[in-house]
C-alpha cells in the first residue's frame, strides 16, 4: 500500500456511536487532538427521550461541538422513534441517524438495532418513511436541513447480496441520504474480517447518497487499505480504536513523513477522568471510566495489569490515584511517540 497516495484521497473522518463512550467527555478529549469531521452520539432511546427519562439530558448534551454532532436514535417500534426524531431536530447538529446495526443480543432480542434489518419490510419502511417525513417537515418550517442517515450491517447470517442491496434500496427510496455500513453480519464478531468491498459496491450502486465504511480501521495501514478498496465511499467511521487512541484522527491526517509527536498518556487519562466528572452524572462515573480504560490501557506495556487496576477503582478519585501509580511503577510508558 502506498501510504502517501491514500492521503491524496479525501474521506471524512467520523467517530462512531458507542454505548457509554460517545458522550461529551470523550468528545472534548478528542477535540484536544484536533477532533474529527463528525461525532455520532451514543444510542438515544426513543421512549426514554419522549418520557423525559432521568438521564436523557446527558445523552443529548451536544458539547463541545454541536455543529459536528449526529444524533443516533434507537428503539424497537416505529411510532416513538418517529416522535423522538422530531424532538431531536430542534437540538441542532448535522442530522438524525437510525441505529439498525447494533448486534448486542439484548438490543437485537428487544427488537431494536440490527433487528430492523430482519423485521417485515413494511414495518421497517414505516419507520424510515416516518422519520423522513418529520425531518422534511422540520426543514419546511425552520429552513434548516437535517441529514437523514442509517447505520447498518449486512444483515443476519442468512443474508444474500440480493437481500442486502434490496434493503439499501428501500432506505434510499425513502429518503435516507447517508448509509454507514459495518460490513459484517449480525453474529460476526471482530475476529472476522469486515467485507469492505460491500461498502464500495453500495457506493457505486447508489451514487446519489453518501456511503461511509466502518470496521477495523485502526492505523494508517488499515486506513490506506480501506481507501484502496472503497474509493467511491465518502468517509470512514472509527469506534474502538478512537477510544484506545483519541489522537487517531490526527494520526490519519498527517503525512507518513510528518514530524512525530509525543503523547503524555498520564495527562491524557487524567484529563478524561476530569471531563467525566464534569459532564456525566455520578451514577455514570464507574461505567464510563471502566469502558474507556478497557481500551485506553492497551497503550500500556502491562495492559492487563492497567485494566485490572482501573476496573477495580473504588471511585473517581481512586481512578486518578491508580492511574498515577501505574506510571510511577512504569515511567517509561508515560510518553509515547504515537503519531
Amino acid at each position: 500500500m502506498d501510504l502517501k497516495k491514500c492521503y491524496t484521497v479525501f474521506m471524512e473522518l467520523i467517530c462512531a456511536p458507542m454505548a457509554t463512550l460517545s458522550h461529551p467527555a470523550f468528545r472534548i478529549l478528542m477535540e484536544k487532538f484536533g477532533g474529527c469531521d463528525e461525532y455520532y452520539t451514543e444510542m438515544i432511546n426513543a421512549p426514554a427521550l419522549i418520557h423525559g427519562g432521568q438521564f436523557e439530558k446527558f445523552y443529548i448534551d451536544p458539547a463541545p461541538v454541536p455543529e459536528k454532532l449526529v444524533w443516533q436514535l434507537t428503539g424497537k417500534t416505529a411510532a416513538p422513534m418517529i416522535q423522538a426524531a422530531s424532538m431531536l431536530c430542534s437540538l441542532g447538529g448535522i442530522g438524525v441517524d437510525l441505529n439498525m446495526g447494533c448486534s448486542a443480543p439484548e438490543i437485537f432480542n428487544s427488537g431494536a438495532g440490527c433487528a430492523w434489518m430482519v423485521k417485515p419490510a413494511e414495518e421497517t419502511e414505516e419507520l424510515v418513511s416516518g422519520v423522513k417525513n418529520v425531518l422534511a417537515e422540520f426543514e419546511r418550517q425552520s429552513g434548516k436541513h437535517m441529514r437523514f442517515s442509517v447505520k447498518c450491517r449486512l444483515g443476519d447470517e442468512n443474508f444474500t447480496d440480493e437481500s442486502f442491496f434490496a434493503f439499501a434500496e428501500m432506505l434510499v427510496r425513502n429518503g435516507v441520504e447517508r448509509i454507514t455500513l459495518h460490513p459484517r453480519t449480525r453474529k460476526e464478531k471482530y475476529r472476522d474480517r469486515p467485507r469492505w468491498s460491500y461498502a464500495e459496491k453500495l457506493a457505486v450502486m447508489c451514487p446519489d447518497i453518501s456511503v461511509v465504511v466502518n470496521g477495523d480501521i485502526k492505523d494508517r495501514l488499515s486506513y490506506g487499505s480501506v481507501v484502496s478498496v472503497c474509493p467511491h465511499c465518502d468517509g470512514v467511521m472509527i469506534g474502538r480504536m478512537a477510544v484506545q487512541k483519541p489522537w487517531i484522527f490526527a494520526e490519519l491526517r498527517k503525512s507518513p513523513d510528518a514530524e512525530k509527536t509525543p503523547v503524555d498518556l498520564l495527562a491524557t487519562g487524567l484529563e478524561f477522568i476530569d471531563y467525566v466528572e464534569q459532564y456525566q452524572p455520578p451514577e455514570f462515573y464507574r461505567t464510563r471510566l471502566q469502558r474507556f480504560f478497557a481500551y485506553y490501557c492497551d497503550n500500556f506495556s502491562f495492559a492487563h495489569y492497567g485494566k485490572t487496576q482501573m476496573l477495580n477503582a473504588a471511585d473517581i478519585d481512586d481512578s486518578r490515584t491508580r492511574l498515577r501509580e501505574y506510571f510511577d511503577k512504569v515511567p517509561s510508558d508515560r510518553f509515547r511517540i504515537l503519531y
